[in-house]
């Protein structure tokens, strides 16, 4: 009997069989219809919760309307607003018909999202009131533009104009939309991010990246599906896309959706609903830090380095978690339970991984302990992304001939194979996918009066050093916005 022959890309897609994010939906609306999914927790207006159940009933008529005004499988549909249920849903809608959400930084300005609608070949675009005019004067050529009620929860702040379609226009029928067969490899999603280039790459996920994050990304974490997950960061970044929900999906979990940071709302939106979960950046310290705190149910937080004085200060677990948008979810952890991690590493390898750590000058592999450049290998379209849409000299950049992600970020390996963080290369830190200068954070900090001298006087100190360094990586982060030169 002659040997069969198996295509490389039947042996990738026979890993997923079955397999896509619709199938995901639907498997939980029928295993937990009233368990909570989405919490919607507004500044200002009522907060709404959907169940998987209804999640997915809105999924489907955002799905039918999509399909009935004319985007179909392939199709690139721009999503530009700020954290919103409106959004969260589209993205889903566009995923169930196999269309590819393309969502853009909202701090965009008229030129970039020139280049950001026109290099995807957006077809058409949802928005909110206060973007809708920018993406109209600034994106030619769409089908049409649809416009969410309000401005996430807050009312617009003038008459919307003639012209464009209302999100709710677009609501159809549940079962409006006949369906199609499932494709694992089928791009789902387009994030862009930042690089050395002046021009933002665009980063395609598949659905089998997004079940692959979550499968893995809920053992990261400790998450399960008793557990709560607040999401304050932008969802057109990997963190709340991937990190968090498609974590929670793994696991049938709940997600608790805020416009964005709010210090005093906080407490209050974690402690009503019972947060367990929630990922950590420099500007969420003080409130966690609060001696006053209210009792609460968070019990783990995700950063990128094992800090111990942070669990000390916060009262409860900081796993360490290292990713990219181009790693899909958090491709280095700390062992949630087990071994002991060492302080300021970023953790181990996840299983399905690999990894090497490589001197950029003379490709020799580091495997003395010495400082090299952070490679990853996993199947392209699984565990890393599939591509940088549209740009082949990026794409010939950034991989090796035998598959070799260049991550660009200087790590050294310690003892126990933990990875320690040195640098990014071409001096910029990328923790949690976000460009830092790590030169900027050191020239600021010496000029901060009494830091050099009173790191001498004792441990006390080290986590107060620590916040002010983090504190002032955050500031960098947030002028790097305001001039619209780093995502």
């Amino acid at each position: 009997m002659a040997a069969q022959t198996i295509s490389e890309r039947d042996v990738i897609d026979f890993q997923f069989t079955g397999q896509d994010i619709p199938w995901l939906l639907d498997h939980w609306a029928t295993e937990k219809p009233d368990h909570p999914f989405l919490i919607w927790e507004p500044k200002s207006g009522d907060s709404r919760t959907w169940t998987y159940a209804q999640f997915v009933a809105d999924v489907r008529r955002l799905a039918a309307g999509l399909h009935e005004r004319g985007i179909s499988k392939g199709d690139k549909v721009l999503i530009h607003s700020e954290n919103s249920p409106e959004m969260v849903l589209s993205w889903y809608a566009c995923a169930t018909i196999g269309a590819v959400g393309v969502t853009t930084n909202t701090k965009s300005v008229g030129p970039e999202i020139t280049y950001l609608a026109e290099h995807a070949r957006c077809v058409a675009a949802i928005t909110q009131p206060q973007f809708a005019t920018l993406v109209r004067d600034n994106a030619a050529g769409l089908k049409w533009i649809a416009v969410t009620a309000d401005d996430s929860g807050e009312p617009p702040a003038e008459p919307l104009p003639a012209g464009f379609e209302t999100f709710d226009s677009l609501l159809g029928a549940e079962d409006g939309y006949p369906g199609r067969p499932v494709e694992p490899m089928l791009p789902v999603g387009i994030m862009y991010t930042s690089g050395t280039t002046s021009r933002p790459k665009a980063v395609v996920h598949t659905h089998a990246n997004a079940i692959w994050a979550s499968r893995v990304g809920p053992n990261n974490i400790d998450l399960t599906g008793d557990d709560i997950y607040l999401i304050y960061l932008p969802f057109f970044h990997v963190n709340a896309q991937s990190w968090t929900t498609w974590s929670t999906l793994g696991v049938g979990g709940t997600v608790v959706l805020m416009p964005k940071w709010s210090v005093s709302r906080f407490w209050e939106v974690a402690v009503r609903r019972k947060v367990t979960h929630i990922s950590l950046l420099p500007f969420v310290f003080t409130a966690l830090m609060a001696p006053d705190k209210p009792a609460n149910s968070l019990r783990v937080g995700v950063f990128g380095l094992v800090v111990p004085e942070l669990e000390a200060a916060f009262g409860f677990r900081v796993l360490a978690a290292y990713g990219m948008t181009e790693t899909v979810t958090h491709c280095i952890h700390t062992e949630v339970k087990g071994e002991h991690n060492p302080a300021r590493s970023m953790g181990k390898a996840t299983p399905g991984y690999q990894f090497l750590v490589v001197n950029p000058e003379t490709g020799a592999l580091c495997d003395d302990g010495s400082i090299g450049e952070l490679w990853v290998r996993g199947v392209r379209g699984q565990q890393l992304f599939l591509e940088y849409f549209d740009n082949d000299e990026a794409n010939a950049k950034a991989f090796t001939d035998d598959g070799w992600f260049k991550t660009g970020d200087m790590v050294r390996v310690a003892e126990g194979g933990n990875f320690v963080y040195s640098e990014r290369d071409k001096d910029v830190l990328k923790v949690g996918g976000e460009n830092v200068s790590a030169r900027e954070v050191e020239d600021i900090c010496r000029q901060v009066p009494g830091i050099a001298e009173n790191v001498r006087y004792g441990t006390a100190l080290v986590l107060l050093t620590l916040v002010l360094l983090l504190n002032l990586a955050a500031i960098i982060l947030r002028s790097r916005f305001r001039r619209k030169k780093k995502w």
